[in-house]
C-alpha cells in the first residue's frame, strides 16, 4: 500500500499543489473520493478536527488543513529550504501564496459573476510581489536554489490563474519562466498530463 491516504472530493482543490509534490518527489497515495452528498449526512465531517476536507492520513497521523498537509511534507521530503532562516522565508512565501488563494477562492465561489473584471484587474499588483523575490533570488525557486513546498503551491495556484486568464503572466518573465521549469519537470509532467489529473475539475462549483 503507498504510504499516504488522501481523502478529498473529485475535484482538484486544496490538494492539487499537495499532489503536484508527491508526484515530483515520487511519492505514491491512495485517493478515497467523497461525494457531496455523502459528506452532506455529516458522518465524515464529524470525525474531521475543523469539519474540512482534505484530509491526509501518514500512517496514524492524520492532518486536517491544505497547508499543515505542505509543510508536513515539505520536512518529510527535504522541501523545507537549508536551515531555520530558508524555511522560516518558505513558510512566509507560503503564506503570500495563503493569501492569494483565499482571494482566488472568493472570486470562484462569491464574486465570479460580479468581481471577476475588477479581480484580473487588481491582480498584478498581487502577481508583483512574486516576481520581485524571483527576480531576487534569481535561482528559478522563491527561496534558496531547491525546491520548497511554497513552490509547488505557488505553482498550482499559478496553473489556476492561466486557465482564468491564459496572459495574466506576460508582464512577469521570472514567474512565466518558474511556471514552464516546473511544468517540464519529468514528473511533474507526467502527472499534469494524465487523465487523473485532467479528469477533475479545479474546483467544485464548475467555475476556473
Amino acid at each position: 500500500m503507498p504510504p499516504y491516504t488522501i481523502t478529498y472530493f473529485a475535484v482538484r482543490g486544496r490538494c492539487s499543489a499537495a499532489k503536484i509534490m508527491l508526484a515530483d518527489q515520487s511519492q505514491q497515495w491512495t485517493d478515497i473520493v467523497v461525494n457531496f452528498e455523502d459528506w452532506m449526512k455529516g458522518d465524515l465531517k464529524a470525525t474531521c478536527v475543523f469539519g474540512q476536507l482534505p484530509k491526509f492520513e501518514d500512517g496514524d497521523l492524520a492532518l486536517f488543513q491544505s497547508n499543515a498537509i505542505l509543510r508536513h511534507l515539505g520536512r518529510n521530503h527535504g522541501a523545507y529550504g537549508k536551515g531555520a532562516k530558508e524555511a522560516s522565508l518558505i513558510d512566509m512565501m507560503n503564506d503570500g501564496v495563503e493569501d492569494l488563494r483565499l482571494k482566488y477562492g472568493r472570486l470562484i465561489y462569491q464574486e465570479y459573476e460580479t468581481g471577476k473584471d475588477q479581480y484580473l484587474k487588481d491582480l498584478p499588483d498581487h502577481l508583483s510581489k512574486f516576481e520581485a523575490v524571483m527576480a531576487r533570488n534569481k535561482t528559478g525557486f522563491l527561496v534558496g536554489d531547491k525546491v520548497s513546498f511554497a513552490d509547488y503551491n505557488l505553482f498550482d495556484i499559478l496553473l489556476n490563474h492561466l486557465v482564468l486568464s491564459d496572459c495574466c503572466l506576460d508582464s512577469f518573465p521570472s514567474l512565466k519562466s518558474f511556471v514552464g521549469k516546473m511544468s517540464a519537470r519529468p514528473k511533474i509532467k507526467a502527472y499534469t498530463d494524465s487523465d487523473e489529473y485532467k479528469k477533475q475539475p479545479i474546483n467544485g462549483n464548475g467555475k476556473q
